[in-house]
């Protein structure tokens, strides 16, 4: 059997079984983004961002190296994806037209592509910044489609899945719950003697157990002078006693992830590590008082600034004081259709869910992390995750 009788094989009870929103889901989002198409006088969008793909047409799967491709018309769906992921392609998706190359011949996406492009498209949105898009793909379709103009719409999806529907939020709320069990379970886990390891080990049990999915990125526990690098993971280092631990969990539900972070400290916190700590209180407490619909991403980033400035020249910070989260694939949770940042001049709506992902790094000794996942109601911000805010296990 190849991978077109797999394709012919699924019945009519599976295709489409796992979808994980009614068609009036996507078709009020596919109404959105080609409503936008419009505007910007796009023919076609071809989207190769795997959560963009999910986003209009529920396509998942934990392979997200491969080329997948989805070309959107006016007037219709076109879903391409190698050999391996047909059976997901049929499963997870309603979409009519889905057809596969073969794995191993990566040059077989173009001419499918150029007779999806080439039925209506003068002028193709594509998104030119995300890495997804391959240069020998955008090479190859421009030497074929010659009359065709290749344009950067990066962000005309990203513009739609800013804002949540109620059944998204409802997902981000199932994760919330179940990325705060994996983190009661690491934190009561903390202890001298122990690894960063195990520590992960029982964090991740505890959300696999409460019902994540695969995740966006794995547990993050670094312990000690680690934690003072962004960005590292557990690496079988033992706690010792009066070590911060620091934990950033986020559990998959439906591709939606809702992550928190966390420290705890081995034993009794100094003076200064209290302090860092109350430091990433105030910068969410700022932001928490600070964002609510009309108010600008730049004015929260200016708040959270000034809530940080006494710790400002101690402490490493990225500088992002918040960014959009939603569906989701490895590497990341981050969704990438907003940034809490000075210089933003997007205005905060109901809808809009945002990690405020504060963490303080004093170099070479530690960091220290304190976070909410929170989303944007008519009265303000609400937390949808429920952090304990102490030091202590």
């Amino acid at each position: 059997m190849d991978f077109i009788e797999y394709q012919q094989a699924f019945t009519h009870d599976l295709r489409g079984s796992e979808c994980p929103f009614p068609a009036e889901e996507f078709e009020q989002r596919l109404g959105e983004v080609r409503r936008r198409m419009f505007a910007q006088d796009l023919d076609a969008l071809l989207l190769t961002d795997p959560s963009d793909i999910f986003y209009l047409t529920g396509y998942s799967t934990f392979e997200v190296s491969v080329h997948v491709a989805l070309v959107v018309t006016p007037g219709a769906l076109f879903l391409q994806v190698p050999s391996i992921e047909m059976g997901p392609a049929m499963v997870t998706t309603r979409v009519d037209r889905i057809t596969g190359y073969r794995w191993e011949g990566i040059g077989e996406v173009l001419e499918p592509l150029v007779e999806a492009l080439n039925d209506s498209a003068d002028t193709v949105g594509v998104d030119a910044w995300h890495g997804s898009l391959r240069q020998g793909v955008v090479d190859g379709l421009k030497a074929r489609m010659s009359g065709v103009r290749f344009v950067d719409s990066g962000s005309l999806v990203k513009q739609v899945r800013i804002v949540k529907s109620d059944a998204e939020i409802e997902l981000l709320r199932q994760s919330a719950r179940a990325t705060a069990t994996g983190l009661e379970a690491a934190v009561a886990a903390v202890k001298p003697g122990i690894t960063d390891n195990d520590v992960a080990a029982i964090g991740a049990h505890a959300l696999l157990a409460a019902g994540s999915e695969f995740m966006s990125m794995q547990p993050i526990v670094t312990v000690g002078r680690r934690s003072s690098v962004i960005h590292t993971n557990h690496q079988r280092q033992v706690i010792q006693q009066g070590d911060p631990v620091f934990l950033e969990f986020g559990s998959s539900w439906q591709r939606y992830t809702a992550p928190m972070m966390q420290t705890v400290i081995a034993g009794t916190p100094t003076e200064h590590m209290r302090r860092v700590f109350d430091g990433c209180r105030r910068v969410v407490d700022a932001l928490l008082a600070t964002i609510r619909p009309g108010v600008t991403f730049d004015a929260a980033a200016q708040a959270a600034e000034q809530a940080l400035k006494p710790l400002a020249d101690q402490v490493f910070f990225s500088g992002v004081f918040g960014y959009t989260v939603g569906a989701q694939f490895p590497p990341s949770w981050v969704e990438g259709s907003g940034f809490i940042a000075r210089g933003g001049t997007t205005e905060f709506r109901p809808g809009m869910v945002f990690h405020l992902p504060i963490c303080l790094r004093v170099p070479g000794q530690w960091g220290i992390g304190c976070s909410e996942t929170i989303l944007v109601t008519k009265k303000g911000a609400e937390p949808i995750t429920s952090n304990p805010w102490t030091l202590g296990s």
